[in-house]
């Protein structure tokens, strides 16, 4: 059997994680990651690390396994927080769970896994890990979790071969509420605990107050963008008309003279595209929905329904970086013109797609129009049921 570190949340995921590891005979330790240390009132008193972490040790004095409280709040702080801050100030709009599975749990908490003698780290992400040989090479590979409702394998996608090798997910294949059934059966007191919405310091307090903390607001226009504008007719004749990955994947440029102002907003980098609430402007009939963001003039471009042709696009492109492989074996799959699937959020269903490699850089093209694309977030590539790869999209 190995000796397993498990990154104890508090929550009944990785509570059951630990179980489960517990149960299969594993040397199991408990190691609870702080990494929010910040006493401004705003966030200090909305994050709840400190009754997450009591959760955490009463299940591992249940469970009869050794705890620690890991503080990888610097490092945090550093990697995704200062991260997160740059990008929205930009005007592109980060994913701060990514970046925290890549810099955090399998990067700096499974170094100091390897430190207390561990053969693996273990999380309560619902995804699944098997293996192949190919020409004499083991290849891991990051699958889909079995609960349609709660796979997270999106949140992985950055991951690389060498923290795949050291990671364990025991509840991949459950759905959640084998999960909690597991969990009550085993008396663990977390067994009806709400899951988590996203980090601590994000789960409770809106995204502007948190970026108030070092973004200062400023109160700029809000532009309406009919559906009839040049910009928009143009955008449309270039979908349907042009066939290239370049052409498809531009957006509209608007400007002021653009649309007509219907309102005020408190900095154009508290918002992101395809975002509808925290626009505070009624009597519009249909919801609004954030077009487009200029953070250098301040302005905030919206349009009417969720259906508005500027929110559509049939591409995208890479980061000029390059396209990060969680699995080099797949490789294989686009010169093999394998049927591609691909996902721009979390949750988001699955869509078909092609990577094409053109001379300006690595795009995707969707085969179905796809809403909202955003700048600085993350496109996820699938193959059957396999995560192959990603990329942060321009």
């Amino acid at each position: 059997m190995a000796r397993v570190v498990v990154g104890l949340s508090g929550g009944v995921d990785s509570s059951v994680a630990a179980w489960l590891l517990k149960e299969q005979g594993h040397d199991v330790i408990g190691l609870f990651m702080r990494n929010w240390n910040d006493a401004s009132p705003t966030l200090e008193d909305e994050c709840p690390w400190i009754d997450d972490s009591r959760d955490a040790m009463l299940v591992a004095e249940q469970l009869n396994i050794p705890f620690q409280i890991l503080d990888l709040s610097a490092d945090y702080k550093t990697r995704i927080v200062d991260y997160m801050f740059a990008e929205y100030a930009a005007g592109r709009t980060p994913n701060p769970d990514v970046l925290c599975n890549r810099e955090i749990k399998f990067d700096l908490f499974l170094q100091n896994a390897l430190k207390l003698g561990a053969d693996y780290v273990a999380t309560g992400h619902y995804v699944r890990k098997d293996s192949l040989q190919l020409d004499g090479m083991e290849y891991f590979r990051l699958l889909q979790g079995k609960d349609p409702n709660k796979d997270q394998s999106y949140f992985l996608c950055q991951l690389n071969q060498e923290q795949l090798s050291k990671a364990l997910f025991p509840i991949g294949h459950l759905q959640k509420n084998e999960v909690r059934e597991i969990a009550e059966k085993a008396g663990l007191h977390v067994h009806g605990k709400k899951d988590s919405q996203g980090l601590c310091f994000i789960g409770k307090v809106s995204l502007p107050d948190f970026l108030q903390q070092q973004l200062k607001s400023k109160e700029g226009d809000v532009v309406l963008i009919d559906r009839n504008a040049p910009e928009v007719l143009h955008h449309i004749e270039r979908l349907e008309k042009e066939n290239t990955p370049e052409k498809w994947a531009e957006k509209p440029l608007f400007t002021r003279a653009s649309g007509k102002v219907i309102g005020k907003h408190k900095g154009a980098h508290y918002y992101t595209v395809g975002q509808r609430r925290g626009l505070h402007i009624g009597g519009t009939g249909l919801p609004l929905f954030v077009l487009q963001t200029d953070v250098a003039e301040n302005i905030i471009y919206v349009g009417l329904g969720e259906d508005h042709p500027a929110l559509m696009s049939k591409a995208l492109e890479a980061d000029c970086q390059g396209i990060h492989w969680v699995n080099p074996a797949a490789k294989r799959f686009l010169a093999e013109g394998k049927n591609l699937k691909a996902r721009i959020r979390y949750r988001q269903s699955l869509f078909e797609c092609d990577i094409k490699m053109t001379e300006n850089g690595q795009f995707c093209v969707f085969r179905s129009a796809q809403r909202s694309v955003t700048s600085g977030q993350f496109l996820a590539v699938y193959f059957e049921e396999e995560l192959i790869c990603s990329a942060t999209i321009k």
